[in-house]
């Protein structure tokens, strides 16, 4: 069994992964990121519409203080404040130090990064490359990582976090192509693994958006709020069937697209005649859920977006992704024809809790950035500030582990007889007398989610829910893998069930708990928002392996903040 020893430990190679290993670095740690994805293949490449970020290029009356505003309105107030006022102040400096790292914005004639609008933002704030946004900004970062000789370990699977008296002291995993076992031993670790889509079965997220890091946390104790706050995209393809739930970029409607029902009625006129399709996507994705359950819906049980009306080559300038995606995937050219679109499960607004300055969790040298970390976009996100949110966050999570493992002068001697049962469960599945397979598992898994925790929720399917994984949990001790150690997709998917069935039952919890509607998190017997609950977080936390539920009071903002959002 190989053991690597480094100050600083990225488990994640998207956005936020690079951004925070590159901010340890030029801190002077040795670092290593951890990727169970090949290298470029991080989820980040499919936030395409572009980056968040105030710089008033094309509005000058935009600032960190209406984006602050947005923010918050948007996330209906749950949000940290402190986390918003500092990712709306820090974005546009993160943003220009990316475009000096060689990411090619598009400009303004002046030489501007240009800026697009986008749902819930005032003004034209996100800057982007075409609709390829997120893929410009991942290769930005990997080379600029590559270039500062950061350590890379691609195709490497970590099943747990190693805590030695009280506090976080590496990671242990396997490598995904043969199977051997590895141990990171390591001063202070970060935490972005990305998201959790693949719960559902309709969504837009890669095959391995799994929920790693949510588990590793919650394995080690670390706390967890509003974990009930599940955005679903308003426009994922609908058809075909193959493709089902892959993201439609915002940037469409950004850039003039319209949503029909199936009569051709602009139906968005009904629900938000201010915003229309530039409202926020929980409102956009219940108001495409309504003209569907109304049967209203497209041939396909979508919704129709149509951007024909715009000239063949504004189309293909601005949004080439969209338009290669459809042609090659469903033989339509939308510069002529409508897309059918409709909700897909996109993206976690709850999470580890962390302190907002330092990133660090409720574990002991264990910090967290981008999508995993909770707070920054409240009961849901605005398009674009997920991107923004992950330079923000991972700068500042890279910067403080470093200073962590600096200053924290401690050896800790891992425990070999721990490691060892790490590797006994992982070898498990094989040796299993059980006959569940786990792709069936996780299809059941991916139903009960959809059909009972999905856009519309209530307490007879949420406990249905319930039953249901406490049944799936009691199958996954039955899973039976095949074949041996060297790149076998069943064991992964086996590894993954474990997370996946952890964090499912969380969500699903919390939404019981909470007796409103807010946000993303709609129940349709409890319809209206609540005040009370407006004042409060869901906290939930592992005691001796079962999640125990708290609540705690969002922290009120200041009075010259506060004059932010009534002025």
């Amino acid at each position: 069994m190989e053991l690597f020893k480094y100050d600083v430990l990225v488990i994640g190679a998207g956005g936020a992964g690079l951004r925070a290993a590159i901010a340890a670095k030029e801190e002077g740690a040795s670092v290593a990121i951890i990727s169970k994805s090949p290298p470029g293949k991080a989820h980040t490449v499919m936030a395409e519409g572009g980056i968040a970020a105030a710089l008033g290029n094309l509005d000058s009356a935009d600032n960190w203080e209406v984006h602050f505003r947005d923010t918050l309105k948007g996330g209906k107030f749950l949000n940290d404040w402190r986390m918003v006022k500092l990712h709306t102040q820090d974005a546009p400096v993160r943003v220009l130090e990316l475009e000096q790292w060689g990411a090619g914005f598009d400009h303004t004639p002046d030489g501007k990064i240009l800026q697009r609008p986008f749902g819930g933002h005032s003004y034209r704030r996100l800057c982007h490359k075409g609709d390829k946004t997120g893929l410009v900004m991942l290769q930005t970062l990997q080379k600029k990582a590559i270039a500062s000789e950061i350590d890379f370990h691609s195709e490497c699977l970590i099943t747990h976090l190693v805590v030695e008296d009280g506090s976080v002291a590496g990671a242990f995993g396997f490598y995904k192509d043969d199977g051997r076992c590895v141990v990171f031993q390591a001063k202070a670790v970060v935490l972005a693994t990305g998201g959790l889509g693949e719960i559902w079965q309709v969504n837009s997220n890669s095959y391995d958006c799994t929920g790693d890091g949510y588990a590793l946390a919650y394995a080690v104790g670390a706390a967890f709020i509003d974990m009930e706050f599940v955005q679903f995209h308003p426009t994922g393809m609908v058809w075909p069937m193959g493709v089902r739930g892959m993201l439609v970029t915002e940037a469409v409607r950004g850039e003039g697209g319209i949503l029909k029902n199936k009569h051709g009625e602009r139906f968005m006129e009904k629900y938000d005649p201010e915003r229309m399709e530039l409202s926020t996507r929980d409102i956009v994705s219940k108001a495409i859920y309504s003209e569907i359950k109304n049967g209203n819906g497209s041939e396909h049980g979508g919704v129709y977006l149509d951007i024909s009306h715009k000239s063949v080559d504004e189309v293909k300038q601005k949004l080439p992704a969209m338009y290669e995606q459809f042609m090659d995937l469903a033989d339509i050219d939308i510069t002529k024809h409508t897309m059918e679109v409709g909700p897909t499960c996109h993206y976690m607004m709850g999470g580890i809790k962390v302190d907002p300055a330092t990133e660090q969790s409720t574990v002991d040298g264990l910090f967290a950035a981008g999508e995993v970390v909770a707070g920054a976009h409240g009961a849901t996100r605005l398009g674009g500030n997920s991107l923004s949110d992950l330079l923000v966050f991972g700068n500042r999570a890279g910067v403080t582990a470093a200073d962590f493992a600096r200053l924290d002068s401690r050896t800790h001697r891992l425990n070999r007889d721990k490691i060892k049962q790490y590797e006994a469960e992982l070898v498990a599945y094989f040796d299993s007398p059980g006959t569940v397979n786990p792709y069936v598992l996780h299809h059941d898994l991916q139903r009960t989610m959809q059909e009972n925790v999905g856009i519309v929720r209530n307490e007879a399917g949420l406990k249905l829910a319930q039953i249901e994984l406490d049944r799936l949990k009691l199958r996954l001790q039955h899973v039976k893998v095949q074949g041996n150690r060297k790149f076998n997709p069943a064991w992964h998917k086996a590894v993954a069930l474990k997370f996946m069935l952890n964090l499912a039952e969380l969500i699903t919890r919390a939404a019981i708990e909470r007796t409103e509607s807010r946000g993303a998190h709609t129940r349709d017997d409890y319809p209206v928002m609540v005040d009370e609950w407006g004042k409060k977080h869901i906290v939930i936390t592992n005691v001796h392996g079962e999640p125990h539920i708290t609540t705690s009071p969002v922290e009120p903002m200041p009075n010259e903040l506060k004059k932010l959002i009534t002025g």
